[in-house]
């Protein structure tokens, strides 16, 4: 069978830019949907932690059998799935039913894109490129997901300009433009039916293995890094884009048209900080750059609720958001670089799935301590948790290093 790595690197990306825009529109007009259908804070909370939950279990699939029935195959079963989520909102059926739909469709309200097919990209990237490439790769990979989420979010003012130009009534205008998430969805499954084998564990023959090894040693440092990698989840489970939405909606009065704006803006922000990560870790270190840029990004978001007006807010949480996800490629380039390519769909899975966990325990309670204690609550447990997750892996595993930083010759793995 004929090998593409180039051309299947591309519709990669080109799926992840179309996947993206659609989880960058549902993170700015998930929780207002919500809440205009007359759904409490709390209830709120909870159907967006049950789509986080469904995307944590098809994550724990992804880790446990993507190798065994081929990638290609997982990534097309995965994107037929997500459409059943803009279906589930589209027919707006009852509370329970629609925690259901939402976790079957993995449903995300987070504003960022954190899939099982978001993990399992993380396991073949960095087999389409060279290991000097790896972390630039994995960067425009983010850059393009990052812009198709800021593109997604730009399109929350639709439902409004929808219901204005056709007369529609708002909550109907809204459930159009979840039917058009849905066709979304059936696009990107229509791009990942054009790969070919190069995306596979190990060329034309992984769909066909039976069992792929994992070392010991490759299971301790993921099982590790995935402990740390838990907590920052949780702290970004307060932190979904849905749930800063409704926040500002809330706490200002900022309308739709408006709060797309800023996030279209804050996914530009997280788009160019991909690159500017790449280009640091080249200086200082993956991990270093990690943490060093992650733990001031959370010390201006706990700066937002003290803020004295929407434009001192929105400017705290724009410092936040050009930092915030300078971790992000350099984080799976670590994880990548710790362990052997037959190991990168477990590592990838392993560490993803501790994150969608923690982000849908995070969302929930977020929920809760909004409507329970303070409507700011979220924004300061939140940026705790990730202050503390950035002390605690710097301690962990500065001395740690992939290979590429201690002259090991490329094809080396700490993970052997």
């Amino acid at each position: 069978m004929t090998l593409h790595p180039k051309r299947d690197l591309a519709l990669i990306n080109a799926a992840g830019l179309l996947r993206s825009f659609g989880v960058g529109l549902m993170g700015v007009v998930l929780g207002i949907f919500l809440f205009r259908s007359g759904l409490s804070s709390t209830a709120i909370g909870l159907i967006i932690a049950m789509g986080l939950a469904g995307s944590a279990f098809a994550t724990v699939l992804m880790t446990l059998s993507a190798d065994r029935i081929g990638r290609k195959r997982f990534l097309v079963f995965l994107s037929l799935m997500s459409a059943v989520g803009g279906i589930a909102l589209a027919l707006s059926p009852s509370a329970p039913l629609l925690a259901i739909l939402v976790f079957v469709g993995m449903l995300n309200g987070t504003g960022t894109d954190r899939s099982a097919a978001y993990a399992l990209d993380q396991a073949i990237v960095p087999g389409l490129v060279s290991e000097p490439r790896r972390t630039w790769g994995l960067a425009w990979y983010n850059v393009l997901l990052d812009g198709g989420g800021s593109l997604g979010a730009l399109g929350a003012g639709l439902p409004l300009l929808l219901q204005h130009e056709m007369s529609l009534a708002v909550l109907t205008s809204y459930r159009l433009v979840f039917i058009g998430h849905s066709i979304l969805c059936l696009v990107v499954t229509g791009i990942y039916l054009c790969l070919s084998s190069a995306v596979e564990v190990d060329g034309p023959r992984a769909a066909t293995s039976p069992k792929i090894e994992i070392s010991a040693a490759c299971r301790t440092v993921v099982t590790r890094i995935a402990a740390f990698f838990s907590l920052d989840a949780f702290g970004g489970g307060f932190l979904t884009d849905a749930l800063v939405a409704y926040w500002f909606f809330r706490r200002f009065g900022i309308a739709e048209q408006e709060l797309g704006v800023v996030f279209f803006a804050v996914h530009i922000l997280n788009a160019c900080s991909h690159l500017g990560a790449a280009w640091l870790a080249r200086h200082i270190g993956l991990v270093n750059t990690m943490v060093f840029t992650h733990l001031p990004s959370s010390l201006f978001l706990m700066a937002v609720p003290f803020a004295p007006s929407f434009k001192w807010a929105v400017l705290f949480f724009l410092f936040r958001e050009a930092l915030v996800e300078m971790d992000v490629p350099t984080r799976q380039s670590y994880v990548a670089a710790l362990v052997r390519p037959t190991e990168r769909t477990f590592a990838s899975g392993v560490t993803n799935l501790a994150r969608n966990l923690f982000w849908a325990v995070g969302s929930g309670v977020a929920g809760v301590t909004m409507q329970a204690f303070s409507f700011s609550a979220p924004l300061l447990l939140g940026g705790g948790a990730k202050v503390l997750y950035d002390v605690l892996l710097f301690r962990s595993f500065r001395k740690l290093k992939p290979p590429e930083e201690i002259n090991q010759e490329p094809q080396s793995r700490i993970c052997n």
